[in-house]
């Protein structure tokens, strides 16, 4: 219990200056883009510019702006006001687009560990086969092919030929379940091929050839004796997987027209947001960390041997 809360202590630190690095990075990038969030095609009177720039703080000097927001984000959680979006609030922005875009990635991630490790324990146990060769073969394929190219066919496929799916929208199963599916995919892919691989080196243990050699049914040997430690490579996966599914997601949700982070995420880039694209950058950042540190902790539950540091 005190190496856990001391690794939770350690890993808590680690975030915060990671996070500060990643506003200071993020803060001097986008500062030196060329233009400003009111420089579009069409040019503001010099006034209302004016105006613009002092509600946003705009007019301070680059150290002093620094600052201030830093300020705002440690003492109140307050990320400020989107500069694209008249009179919403970023966490307003991230409190409507969160849930969209974490339901989203839960589908996509449990749909990619089902097909995944099913596809693997398959593609294992008939190794060598015409079963072996096909799973494997599409995952290269779903590895090989990006996301938003697979959801391009999708939608040609599934809404426009078959019309099983609509083609955007958000609120019903049916809605979620091709985005989900074009985002798992690649990742289902991934996992495949690592649960395969566990798969065939825990045949080769001691312990499953003794486990065989006692006659024991070979569903039992597969599940009990030889899956847990074959989903090892899948547990360490995860933490990258979840990056994939969020990174993946920004492309997705704007094809699939889903009101979520990641769509927000790419209209700040485009017209140069610099509150809403700093709060989302540091949003994926807490996200990603933090389902690092749950990955961590599963891989040391799973794996005795394993030790929290």
């Amino acid at each position: 219990m005190r190496n856990l809360i001391g690794y939770l202590l350690k890993r808590a630190a680690w975030m915060i200056l990671t996070l500060w690095a990643v506003y200071t990075v993020s803060f001097i990038l986008m500062r030196s883009v060329p233009g400003n969030p009111f420089s579009g095609e069409r040019s503001l009177p010099p006034a209302i510019e004016r105006q613009l720039k002092a509600r946003y703080n705009l007019d301070a000097p680059p150290l002093q702006q620094y600052w201030d927001y830093l300020v705002g984000i440690v003492t109140r959680f307050d990320l400020g006001w989107c500069m694209g979006l008249e009179d919403y609030s970023v966490n307003q922005v991230l409190a409507e687009g969160f849930p969209v875009s974490a339901t989203l990635a839960i589908f996509a991630l449990v749909f990619a560990i089902l097909l995944g490790v099913t596809a693997g324990v398959i593609s294992a146990v008939y190794r060598r086969t015409k079963a072996d060769v096909i799973l494997m073969f599409a995952a290269v394929l779903g590895i090989a092919i990006p996301n938003f190219v697979l959801a391009s066919l999708a939608i040609l496929l599934f809404v426009f030929m078959i019309q099983i799916f609509p083609a955007g929208g958000w609120g019903t199963l049916q809605q979620i379940a091709l985005p989900a599916f074009c985002l798992g995919l690649p990742v289902a892919a991934y996992i495949a091929r690592l649960s395969r691989t566990g798969m065939l080196e825990m045949l080769t243990k001691d312990h499953v050839r003794t486990a065989i050699a006692k006659g024991l049914p070979h569903r039992t040997v597969i599940l009990r004796h030889v899956l847990p430690g074959a989903l090892l490579p899948v547990v360490s996966y995860l933490g990258p997987a979840v990056a994939r599914v969020l990174t993946g997601s920004l492309v997705l949700e704007k094809i699939f027209a889903l009101p979520g982070m990641g769509s927000h995420f790419i209209n700040a880039a485009t017209q140069r947001d610099y509150t809403l694209a700093m709060g989302m950058v540091l949003t994926y950042t807490v996200i990603l960390f933090v389902m690092n540190t749950l990955v961590d902790l599963a891989y040391a539950i799973i794996d005795p041997r394993v030790k929290l540091q």
